[in-house]
């Protein structure tokens, strides 16, 4: 029988805390299932509750796990969880050993997940490929401090365990690196000592995301059809940086008393929360500005870059953006941040608008862009529309999934004759 399961490994996936990387993962799956395949994801049991689900049609198999360092609270186990954690699960190891009929393993994590399946990998002698979502090449600093936040000052006792799995070689020995950002494919091959690197970025359902109702969010949220609608979706964190969104619409609050702002995502950092919360409340926007959390099946989310006049991303770090695919699919217009993966998915004036973070005050900035859009609903429909054009054309998750088969093929044949 020729092998058919395709395993994907990421560090958690549960549908209540969604995001980029649970994305890619799902319509991946549901692609290689509709071409024959029998995808299945593999993960710990970070922010779940039982070990087996069948989410949209795709089987998930989760395995206890722990964190191996001395003093840990559960608040900073659950931080772990919710972001970064570098969890250790002996259990998934085994888990994935006992997988039979298995034709590739697909790691979305490094560290000791990583190692675990570099070892099934090695233990079974089957090729496996790594996809890196951010976070490794192409990460800023401040960002890196927030991942290792909750155990500052813990005493670690899994490194040996690291060393076992080989979590240091995960990338060097990987029958093939995905990067889903161009920053970060360009500087993984400048640091690997390997050429067996793709640059491939994340898709979108469009036709899902093409077809929506305009009026069902702000039915819901009580926003009049007349008002001005900002959408920002993304995890609320400080990578996402809505707090320069808040000072950004604050600005445009003050000339148009119209504005509204809704933010949708799940809360990985509730620190965060309780300042956005902080400022809307001293600056009187508690009307104005609406939080909610969707799952990522709910009708809702799709609807709502439909009722949105514009699509706002302030993130400070953004591997891709996958919400911007999304948006452009809804014919919305796109107002992002300058950075990372952003920065060359988006052109400038054509698909979106771009703002600048290291500006001296970005908030004006990207206050000055939606503006723009406001103003001119011209501008605002001929960009919508080229983003749109430009989602169906290149992102489709059919063509991106044909090019990822393409790597499978190459991890395949590299795992065959490694010294070529």
């Amino acid at each position: 029988m020729k092998p058919d399961r395709i395993i994907h490994v990421p560090r958690r996936f549960v549908s209540h805390e969604w995001g980029g990387t649970e994305t890619v993962i799902l319509e991946t799956s549901k692609q290689q299932k509709a071409s024959g395949y029998d995808p299945q994801i593999i993960t710990s049991m970070a922010l779940a509750d039982q070990s087996k689900e069948l989410i949209q049609g795709i089987p998930v198999s989760r395995f206890s796990h722990i964190y191996p360092f001395f003093g840990l609270s559960q608040k900073q186990k659950m931080a772990l969880d919710k972001k970064g954690g570098n969890l250790l699960s002996l259990p998934l190891l085994r888990g994935l050993c006992q997988v039979e009929n298995t034709r590739i393993f697909h790691a979305h994590a490094l560290k000791r997940l990583g190692g675990t399946v570099r070892t099934a990998a090695r233990i079974k002698k089957k090729p496996y490929v790594v996809s890196l979502h951010g976070g490794t090449f192409d990460v800023p600093s401040d960002e890196l401090q927030t991942l290792i936040d909750p155990i500052k000052g813990k005493f670690e006792w899994g490194k040996p365990f690291g060393a076992l799995l080989g979590s240091r070689q995960v990338l060097t020995e990987a029958n093939h690196v995905i990067c889903v950002g161009q920053n970060e494919a360009d500087t993984a091959r400048k640091e690997l000592p390997h050429d067996r690197i793709s640059y491939l970025p994340n898709g979108v359902d469009f036709k899902r995301f093409s077809m929506g109702d305009k009026d069902q969010l702000r039915e819901r949220l009580g926003i009049a059809e007349s008002d001005f609608l900002v959408l920002s979706i993304g995890r609320i964190d400080t990578q996402k940086n809505q707090l320069c969104l808040l000072k950004a619409f604050r600005l445009i609050h003050q000339e148009h008393s119209d504005a509204k702002l809704v933010l949708v995502g799940p809360v990985t950092q509730p620190d965060c929360l309780a300042t956005l919360q902080s400022y809307i409340e001293e600056h009187e926007l508690s009307e104005s500005v609406h939080f909610l959390s969707l799952e990522n099946d709910d009708p809702l989310l799709v609807n709502a870059y439909h009722a949105a006049d514009v699509f706002a991303l302030a993130s400070r770090h953004e591997p891709f953006g996958i919400v911007v695919l999304e948006a452009w699919c809804a014919g919305c217009p796109v107002v992002a941040s300058r950075v990372g993966g952003l920065k060359t998915l988006i052109t400038d004036e054509e698909d979106g608008l771009l703002f600048d973070l290291a500006s001296e005050q970005p908030e004006q900035e990207l206050a000055a862009q939606i503006s723009r859009l406001h103003a001119n609903r011209s501008l605002a429909n001929g960009i919508g529309e080229a983003g749109k054009r430009n989602a169906q054309s290149n992102y489709d998750w059919s063509v991106i999934n044909a090019r990822l088969e393409e790597i499978y093929q190459l991890a395949e044949e590299h795992h065959r004759t490694p010294h070529k």
